[in-house]
């Protein structure tokens, strides 16, 4: 391997680790694994009720910052889950949007999805995301 080849690795390397501090990803696994404790009910999702089994975006990739903004928005409105952890991630999704901190799942300002579900597998989706941009670093 020559000096070029180790060097584009190490600088790879950095701007991984640098994209994933951006993204606040230990945060966000933090809270979303809080939230996935705290919720037990997976039942199929309902357009018309107010309750856990709300539906909630599954996003397209490349669109899931707006709609993470989107669905812990909606949760917070409706009181599905605890207020300050919850709000927590809502900011941090705001914030990684707002400031483009996470290229790599902002694509645009509007939520994009073909699919819709319950409030765990929302979460789910959430800590999905963020555990393999988390796998990427290492």
């Amino acid at each position: 391997m020559n000096a070029s080849m180790l060097s584009y690795i190490l600088l790879s390397c950095v701007l991984l680790s640098v994209q994933a501090q951006k993204c606040q990803v230990n945060e966000i696994i933090r809270y979303t694994n809080h939230l996935l404790n705290e919720s037990p009910l997976s039942c199929p999702c309902s357009e018309t009720a107010a309750s856990p089994c709300s539906c909630l975006p599954i996003p397209e990739p490349g669109h899931e910052l707006a709609c993470f903004v989107d669905g812990t928005g909606y949760m917070l409105e409706k009181n599905l889950a605890s207020n300050s952890v919850l709000r927590r991630l809502n900011r941090s999704f705001q914030t990684q949007l707002d400031r483009n901190l996470c290229e790599s799942l902002a694509r645009g300002q509007k939520c994009q999805y073909n699919t819709k579900g319950n409030v765990r597998t929302f979460l789910n989706e959430i800590l999905k995301t963020y555990q393999a941009i988390k796998k990427k670093r290492v």
